[in-house]
């Protein structure tokens, strides 16, 4: 049974409250309010009310001025004057002062105000869905201008530095510095594809449907330790690895190895270089239909004031090591997919743990 819609109808006539009530409780969830403050009141406490009726002649302040006064703060419930003085200043003055929707005269006609309802609530429903539309088209709009910002810093960052380096190599006879140049394009071009990938990586995230694969997270793990091996012995950063899983995991193999492979990029990424002791460990454990997966590492750690923003869409906590903005962004996209959840806990200069906890499907 659909839910009854919800009417406040304000009146000092409480004989006129009462016919109004018994008229139309039994289609309708019918507020009453003898006075304005009340009604204010009535509204804030129940937000879902859809339509509110009033009476003009309200003592103290006129209907007109109390739809004026909500009109900010109560912007979505449909106004409807109901009053028994029909001159044309008012009317005028209902419409373009008051934002109304309908001048009811009375006394009503049950007839005529169901419909007067009916007209109201589609009106209602047409304005809030329409006020959905553009929260999210705000919020497109907004994604859509960090984009282009981070498009032009990003991607014309490593751009210049090749461009740069080729035009310094012109002027170079020595081989080694000849090399030296080369070496700072092959950087410039693997931040360029961290980049292109990652943006891949968000837009994947944006569509598409889960494709449901038996998981094995042994071989997860060891197609990603291949990649970060090299890193860890490079760096000096000892990388530990603990799985147990002793039953079925069902999921999307796609957004799960995203996330674990961007919270090891990260992982190494913010490493101390000082640090005496650098490592980077990973906990899987599968029970009780839930994957829980911690990712633990002795880096640089995150300003507590930073860690509700880490999510965000191109934020970056540190501007030591140059990230695309794009990495716990897409792992927080890749969860909302999977119905997960992420914990994060950091001490600066300590270190930082993820704990990502996913259903099986």
């Amino acid at each position: 049974m659909p839910e009854k819609i919800k009417i406040l109808y304000v009146d000092d006539e409480p004989e006129n409250l009462v016919g109004f009530k018994a008229s139309l409780r039994l289609d309708y969830q019918i507020f009453t309010s003898v006075n304005i403050p009340d009604a204010i009141s009535c509204l804030d406490n129940n937000p879902e009310i859809r339509i509110i009726f009033c009476d003009q002649r309200m003592p103290g302040k006129t209907g007109v001025d109390f739809f004026e006064e909500i009109r900010v703060t109560h912007p979505l419930p449909v106004r409807i004057v109901l009053t028994a003085y029909t001159d044309v200043e008012s009317i005028i003055d209902a419409i373009n002062k008051g934002n109304i929707f309908r001048y009811v005269k009375k006394p009503w006609i049950e007839a005529d105000m169901i419909w007067a309802i009916e007209e109201a609530n589609k009106f209602y429903m047409a304005n809030s869905m329409l006020s959905v539309k553009n929260e999210e088209l705000q919020k497109a709009y907004n994604e859509l201008n960090k984009f282009a910002y981070s498009v032009s810093h990003d991607i014309r960052g490593p751009l210049t530095g090749i461009l740069g380096a080729i035009n310094l190599a012109r002027e170079i006879d020595d081989t080694s510095e000849i090399k030296e140049m080369l070496f700072l394009m092959e950087k410039s071009v693997k931040k360029l594809n961290t980049y292109v990938l990652s943006m891949h990586d968000y837009y994947s995230m944006q569509r598409g449907e889960l494709k449901i694969t038996e998981i094995d997270f042994n071989k997860i793990i060891d197609e990603l330790k291949a990649i970060y091996i090299v890193n860890s012995k490079i760096n000096n950063v000892l990388f530990k690895v603990d799985i147990k899983q002793d039953e079925v995991f069902l999921c999307d193999e796609a957004p799960l190895r995203l996330i674990v492979n961007n919270l090891l990029s990260n992982a190494f990424k913010y490493q101390d270089p000082n640090g005496e002791i650098k490592s980077v460990e990973v906990k899987i454990v599968v029970a009780e239909g839930n994957a829980v997966i911690q990712v633990c590492d002795t880096g640089i750690g995150i300003l507590e004031s930073h860690l509700g923003e880490i999510f965000n869409l191109f934020f970056r906590s540190n501007s030591a090591e140059v990230g695309s903005g794009f990495g716990l962004y897409n792992v927080k996209s890749a969860l909302l997919k999977l119905n997960g959840q992420i914990e994060v806990s950091s001490v600066l200069n300590r270190g930082t743990t993820f704990k990502v906890t996913i259903p099986s499907i």
